[in-house]
Order: structure tokens, then C-alpha cells, then sequence
């Protein structure tokens, strides 16, 4: 029986010795079953399942590997990842990898940081294009990044770029100051925030609290009345002549 396994292990080896010259693939784990075939072929670790590609570092307590040429990758259980081209970390409950598309889906108690500009986000859902280098965010968003809190329904974040965009009642609070409407883009390099749609918002009063940042929001309108809380003028000092 354990020669059977020995033998196993070898070809999927081999499998993998074969498809080298597109992308290296090594892996580790406590335990594995699978089956080869020349047209599909599907690998499962168990306990402690470590997978690395050229671009990809996944650990779970069980991942399968499955497709031609190994092109799926699926993780569930306490998910580690890392990718080690865009420098992207992440962990989840469950997450499927397509080698070939270059799209992780990441589901369940989702966190991905973004070492190189300091970005940290929460979400039950994130499919990240690694091509793209955009990540999509799905219910209850919550992203970090310098001194905003961004919390959303529904968020795109696009590394390269460095923005934002946010809808699903979208809110931004950067320095104590608050911001509401039906989408908001954020611009993380200039710190710059448009505001569309709807537009609530309260800032401080006080100049040692105020960011110094652009605000391009749209014109006001009635919808956007309240979009900056203003103190009132008493009757007696508003300039107008009994």
C-alpha cells in the first residue's frame, strides 16, 4: 500500500516536472490522494497543505489542486496567502486560485494588505486580478489606509492607481471629518475626495483639526443640503439693518 502512494507521489511529480517550463509548482502537506490523467487531473492535501507557484505562497488545513495542468487551486480552512509579485497578503476561511487568469477569489472573514502603500481591507468577499492589479471588495468593506476609514457595501481598489471607488452606502472618515454620497472616489495619493449623489457630510470647526486636502465634490444641490454642518448666526450679528 505505501509503495502505491510512493508511486503516486512520483508521477504527480513528474506532472509537475512536465509543466515546469510554464510555471513551477512545489507543495507539501501531512497526507494526499489524487489521480493523474493526461487531461485532468486533481490532487488533494491535507493537514498542514503548503502550494508555491512563481507568484502565489498559500497555506490551509486542506487545498486541491485540480484541472489541466494543475490550473485550479482551491483552500479552505485558516487560508494564508501571499503574492510575492504584487506583494499582497492575505487571509480567508475559503479561496480558489486560477493560475491561468491570475484571479484569487477569497471568501469568508477576508483581510488583504497591501504592504507597499499601507492599505489594509476587510471583506466577505474579494476577487483580486493580479493582471490588473485591482482588487474587488464585496459586504461590509472596510479598508484603511494613512487616516481614512472607508467602509462600504461595495468597493474596486486599484493598486497601481492608487484609488478607491466606492458605492452601497459608501462613508469616508479622515480626520475626524465625515463623508456620505452614493459613490465616492478616493484618490490615496493626493488624499483627494469626490463625492456623487446624495452629499452628507460634517466637518470640524477648528483650523489645528482641518486635513489639508482638495474637496471635489459636485455643486451643490438640493439633494446635498446637508452636506457641511455650518454654525448659525445669531439674529443680532447678521450684518442686516433693523
Amino acid at each position: 500500500m505505501k509503495s502505491k502512494k510512493f508511486i503516486l507521489f512520483y508521477i504527480i511529480l513528474l506532472i509537475f516536472s512536465i509543466t515546469a517550463n510554464t510555471e513551477q509548482i512545489t507543495f507539501s502537506a501531512d497526507s494526499m490522494t489524487g489521480k493523474a490523467g493526461s487531461k485532468n487531473s486533481t490532487t488533494i492535501l491535507k493537514g498542514n497543505a503548503k502550494v508555491k507557484t512563481e507568484s502565489m505562497e498559500i497555506s490551509a488545513e486542506t487545498i486541491e489542486l485540480s484541472g489541466k495542468n494543475f490550473r485550479r487551486i482551491t483552500a479552505s480552512g485558516n487560508v494564508i496567502g501571499k503574492n510575492t509579485e504584487s506583494k499582497m497578503d492575505f487571509t480567508c476561511e475559503r479561496m480558489k486560485y486560477d493560475r491561468q487568469t491570475k484571479i484569487a477569489v477569497l471568501e469568508q472573514n477576508v483581510e488583504l494588505s497591501d504592504i507597499e502603500n499601507g492599505v489594509n481591507a476587510k471583506a466577505e468577499l474579494i476577487e483580486y486580478d493580479q493582471k490588473k492589479e485591482t482588487a474587488i471588495m464585496q459586504i461590509q468593506v472596510n479598508l484603511t489606509q494613512k487616516k481614512n476609514v472607508c467602509t462600504s457595501a461595495y468597493a474596486i481598489y486599484s493598486k497601481n492607481e492608487q484609488t478607491l471607488e466606492m458605492s452601497g452606502n459608501p462613508k469616508i472618515v479622515q480626520n475626524g471629518d465625515t463623508f456620505r454620497a452614493q459613490v465616492i472616489l478616493l484618490d490615496m495619493e493626493t488624499q483627494e475626495i469626490t463625492l456623487t449623489g446624495r452629499v452628507k457630510g460634517s466637518v470640524s470647526t477648528a483650523e489645528s483639526s482641518k486635513p489639508e486636502q482638495k474637496n471635489s465634490a459636485e455643486p451643490k444641490t438640493e439633494s446635498s443640503e446637508n452636506e457641511e454642518e455650518k454654525e448659525e448666526i445669531p439674529e443680532e450679528q447678521n450684518g442686516i439693518p433693523e
